[in-house]
């Protein structure tokens, strides 16, 4: 609660920069329906404003800004056009839309819930796929000085290829070997997110000191002891440290995964926005997403306490 006046007073800045930045945004769609109107523009010549900065447009014909927060096709839309799609597209269209869930019994295709569905399953299953694969290189890396002198850097190589010029090869690979639907958009994902786990999972597994190796030694303890006994608890704050990074990493990369499938998911609704120039679906697919990224960070934050209160820690 004593964090919620200063996250209003962000917020209300927010929306008083947005509707601002629509002004001049706008200016050059507003005019010209105003000019069709009847009303008389300056400069008049429709050249001569082409040419001309947003800027001085707004400070010439401060009287005809008024559609600037009403436009059908604004370059950017105001805030409350925003809301208004995300009710329209979830609410009303699961309610009141003929393929909604009232009368379908399932969500609508049509609607956000629905794409939210198909990017969050994405998400989860790449999420999970590059975890593991993440801990697994990570232990590797720990107990071979052989990975660690090879894998390691290429790990790191990998993450300075563009997704965007990746993903379409990847879904073209795996099509052609007859992996559909789910799986590549989940390939995708644990590419992005598998990194982080590396990382955060091999400064963990080096994190005890010599002195707590030297006392496993003395119990002749194995390495498969050591690294159940010592090295993965001492791993686990900086194992969820880096799974908060790959959950989000995870989720970009399944919307970058849905741009070439176009089969649903955020990244469709983004990609089908931007062909019939729809910019408040657009942005209605942004907030979704970051709806459900600030969702599953809570959620590893929540399994994280979950897992620290059982260890015995302070959660």
């Amino acid at each position: 609660m004593r964090s919620l006046g200063p996250i209003l007073v962000v917020v209300l800045h927010i929306l008083a920069i947005w509707y601002v930045a629509c002004v001049p945004m706008n200016v050059r769609e507003v005019l010209t329906a105003a000019e069709r109107a009847g009303a008389e523009i300056v400069p008049p010549e429709a050249s001569v404003r082409r040419d001309m900065g947003a800027i001085p447009l707004v400070l010439a014909n401060t009287d005809h800004l008024g559609g600037s927060w009403s436009q059908d096709r604004a370059k950017l839309p105001a805030p409350h056009q925003v809301a208004q799609e995300i009710w329209a597209s979830t609410f009303v269209e699961e309610v009141e839309g003929r393929r909604g869930l009232i009368r379908s019994g399932t969500f609508s295709n049509r609607g956000l819930i629905h794409h939210t569905g198909i990017t969050l399953w994405a998400t989860v299953l790449g999420f999970a796929m590059g975890t593991g694969m993440g801990i697994l290189l990570a232990i590797g890396i720990v107990h071979s000085r052989t990975m660690d002198m090879s894998v390691m850097p290429w790990a790191i190589v990998s993450q300075t290829i563009p997704i965007v010029a990746l993903a379409p090869m990847i879904i073209v690979v795996l099509y052609s070997v007859g992996v559909q639907g789910m799986l590549p958009k989940a390939v995708i994902s644990a590419y992005l997110s598998f990194f982080p786990v590396v990382v955060g999972m091999v400064k963990g597994l080096r994190s005890p000191d010599q002195s707590q190796l030297d006392l496993m030694h003395t119990y002749n303890a194995s390495s498969r002891d050591v690294l159940i006994k010592l090295r993965l608890p001492a791993s686990v704050p900086y194992l969820f440290a880096s799974l908060k990074i790959g959950i989000a990493a995870s989720l970009v990369g399944a919307i970058v995964g849905e741009l070439p499938v176009q089969k649903g998911g955020l990244g469709a609704r983004m990609l089908a926005g931007s062909y019939y120039g729809q910019t408040t679906q657009i942005w209605a697919a942004l907030f979704a997403a970051a709806l459900l990224a600030a969702f599953l960070v809570r959620a590893v934050g929540w399994i994280e306490r979950r897992t620290q209160r059982a260890m015995g820690l302070s959660a």
